[in-house]
């Protein structure tokens, strides 16, 4: 069954209780991404149900992070557009 991107979400939970957080999903990339992890570690990451549209997995809730948007300088900013310039200039040669 596909789903439209509307229907692809992620949801996270966890509470103050318990050490374990729980991610829901319908988003593919994000199977593809956890599902890594559960190969890499699995004695961190676990998948413990799934269907044909979903996965459910646990992990510590010290692997879920929070970062601050990232900050570029102008010149930064400014290498990063050439290289994505030249990159997309790439794909059409």
């Amino acid at each position: 069954m596909k789903l439209n991107r509307e229907e692809q979400e992620t949801i996270i939970t966890f509470n103050a209780k318990y050490k374990n957080a729980t991610i829901y999903t319908r988003d593919p990339t994000v199977m593809r991404e956890v599902d890594s992890l559960v190969i890499g570690y699995p004695d961190v990451f676990k998948c413990v149900a799934m269907s044909d549209i979903d996965k459910t997995y646990e992990m510590p809730k010290t692997a879920v992070s929070y970062r601050k948007p990232r900050m570029l300088s102008e010149e930064q900013r400014e290498a990063k557009k050439k290289y994505d310039e030249d990159k997309q200039l790439e794909q059409y040669m």
